[in-house]
């Protein structure tokens, strides 16, 4: 008889202590029983986070803040076992989608990725349009065949072998306030800015085209054709945001390249 499968579970955190708690929680079934292992890699918290992390038996590793992308993979790199499952600190593993991990893990036939489509939530709310769902994520995976690619935002696993689905979601608990969403798409933009930079060599010239018009292009793409007015009001907050978030990444991109001009 083979050996059964386990798992291990990789967080990277930074004063996360309002989600944490809740995130451990839904993986627990996963891990306990010596079924796995949760790996917390932290960059310098100033809150309970790391209490949090050590109360539910977590391995804890305090880094300097390195990239999304590189903090991921350091955790990749402690994790013992092959199988790793990455979450974020403000996202939950449902009920269903635990069954159906466990399962995979004890299929001795299987693909070397999962993509788990993830439920984001904003202002309470389920977001169900405006290409907010089923948003499929690569996030369970042998780590031997792949690793997150080097961006300084909206990091992805680069992957080099057979990927399937699963059905049941990951619960993101992304913006319950407009002050987190503000706040995030601020450093966000931020990020997007630089690589904007990168993929300009640095040369970028102030365009109505890219801080008025894309933005307004991407409000009525996403609210009107991919039916974003359907979630609401919470829709309509959403997607008016984003689309000042696209304005913000160009104009700091243009500030960027001012600055050093």
């Amino acid at each position: 008889m083979l050996p059964p499968v386990t798992l291990s579970v990789i967080i990277i955190t930074h004063n996360e202590e309002a989600n944490l708690g809740r995130t451990l929680e839904s993986v627990k079934a996963l891990v306990s029983d010596d079924k796995g292992e949760i790996i917390v890699v932290d960059s310098g918290s100033t809150d309970r986070t790391v209490e949090i992390a050590n109360a539910f038996g977590a391995k804890v590793f305090v880094e300097e803040w390195k990239g999304y992308a590189a903090q991921k993979n350091s955790a990749i790199d402690k994790a013992t076992n092959n199988w790793v499952l990455s979450l974020d600190a403000d996202e939950e593993v449902t009920p269903g989608l635990a069954e159906d991990i466990g399962a995979l893990l004890k299929t001795p036939s299987k693909p070397s990725g999962f993509f788990i489509p993830r439920r984001n939530m904003f202002l309470g709310r389920w977001i169900r349009h405006g290409g907010f769902w089923p948003d499929p994520k690569l996030r369970l995976f042998d780590r031997t065949s792949g690793r997150f690619e080097d961006r300084a935002v909206h990091e992805t696993v680069k992957f080099r072998a057979l990927t399937a689905k699963i059905v049941s979601p990951i619960l993101h608990h992304s913006y319950p306030t407009l002050s987190d969403y503000i706040e995030h798409m601020n450093r966000y933009s931020s990020l997007g800015a630089e690589m904007v930079m990168a993929k300009t060599d640095g040369k970028v010239r102030f365009s109505v085209i890219n801080i008025v018009l894309r933005p307004l292009a991407t409000f009525i793409y996403n609210y009107f054709f991919r039916l974003g007015f359907l979630d609401g009001r919470e829709g309509l907050l959403l997607h008016l945001y984003h689309s000042v978030y696209v304005s913000w990444k160009y104009a700091k991109a243009w500030e960027l390249w001012h600055k050093q001009k």
